[in-house]
């Protein structure tokens, strides 16, 4: 069994309003040292066969459904996992 973990972001350049809300709010909050926020989105994906097989079923998620090539950026990593 393996854990696939797809970390999402957007490109640099593109507006990031959840992120740019937060640094606000933790700067009214006295958090002056934060120079930045972004955000990123993690899908943690269990799959059963073949690493290789594996790695490219995850690059197809990523193309097919959760990402937009336009605006995103994203990193895959495969670990074996125990499960019950």
């Amino acid at each position: 069994m393996f854990e696939v973990s797809i970390s999402i972001e957007l490109k640099k350049g593109i507006t990031d309003p959840e992120g740019e809300a937060t640094f606000k709010s933790l700067h009214l909050l006295g958090f002056e040292n934060v120079k930045s926020v972004r955000t990123e989105k993690v899908f943690k994906v269990l799959m059963e066969g073949e690493k290789e097989q594996i790695e490219k079923e995850a690059e197809e998620m990523c193309k097919k459904l959760l990402t937009n090539p336009v605006i995103h950026k994203y990193r895959i990593s495969i670990r074996e996992v125990e499960h019950d």
